[in-house]
């Protein structure tokens, strides 16, 4: 099939995993009983937590984790694919990963990928990021072949770097899923225009789910979970920053479509770069 049916979770992830994960499921059914065959949950579906010590004391590692062990559940029992967009995990050398998990129809998990680029940052309204110092950042993209569409993984501050889109839809990828926790300020500023870009650039589908709200831990999230078309055109959209789900249906032939239009794919050519600004011109 080339057209078929995706939802996307909108939550508010608090301190508590079983309270997230109770979340995650009522939404999960949700979504299953629209008729979605694909599933996404944001990043950090799990636990949204300051501080390392604190965050530390709520996870666990993946093969024990109890989000992780239901999303695989949930899935068999539904038949539907289920993507959780991100959830932290101990690894074994102390450090923590931001892993997505994507499971199969029938329970098994299809891959999992591991946030690359590390949102470390100041903001201007005095929030200051530092994602370096508790989690380890991955250094493998990713593109999972499902039986319906063949899906770019990433998560948040990667939609800054079109490069790794670029390479998953130069290695076959038609739908980027891109699940966030984006930051109120960043998202108000730039959300709508990155998620769509992103889609514009590679001739494919996003699906963005997203956290939203003020939290536990005092932050505040975005939200405004995204579908959006290879045209750069929003299907759906949440609106608002409140849980819930977004569905769509979803042709993925669009992308084919959009790519043969606009065949930037097929016209890139490499070049020189040029030299640092001020750099000294050699002879």
């Amino acid at each position: 099939m080339t057209s078929f049916r995706v939802a996307a979770l909108q939550m508010r992830s608090g301190t508590d995993p079983q309270a997230n994960l109770t979340a995650f499921e009522a939404l999960v059914r949700e979504a299953a009983g629209s008729g979605a065959v694909y599933v996404q949950s944001p990043e950090m579906t799990g636990v949204l937590v300051r501080g390392r010590e604190a965050l530390m004391e709520r996870i666990t590692t993946a093969d024990k984790d109890p989000l992780v062990r239901r999303a695989s559940e949930l899935a068999r029992e539904l038949s539907v694919f289920i993507h959780i967009g991100s959830t932290a995990v101990l690894l074994e050398d102390g450090r923590v990963a931001n892993r997505a998990f994507l499971f199969g129809a029938e329970g098994e998990l299809i891959a999992t990928y591991d946030k690359i680029h590390m949102f470390d940052v100041d903001l201007d309204n005095g929030e200051s990021w530092r994602e370096s110092a508790t989690y380890a950042p991955g250094d493998r993209a990713v593109v999972a072949q499902l039986p319906f569409m063949n899906l770019g993984l990433a998560i948040c501050y990667d939609v800054r770097f079109p490069q790794l889109f670029r390479a998953q839809a130069l290695a076959g990828a038609d739908v980027l899923a891109i699940p966030a926790a984006f930051t109120r300020q960043t998202g108000e500023a730039h959300w709508h225009v990155l998620q769509r870009a992103r889609a514009i650039e590679n001739g494919a589908w996003v699906i963005a789910a997203a956290q939203g709200g003020r939290h536990e831990d005092g932050r505040e999230t975005y939200g405004h979970t995204l579908i959006v078309d290879p045209w750069g055109r929003i299907v759906a959209d949440a609106g608002n920053d409140e849980p819930g789900i977004v569905v769509a249906e979803i042709d993925v032939s669009a992308s084919a479509d959009a790519r043969r239009k606009i065949p930037n794919l097929k016209n890139a050519r490499d070049f020189i770069p040029p030299s640092p600004v001020g750099a000294e011109v050699m002879a």
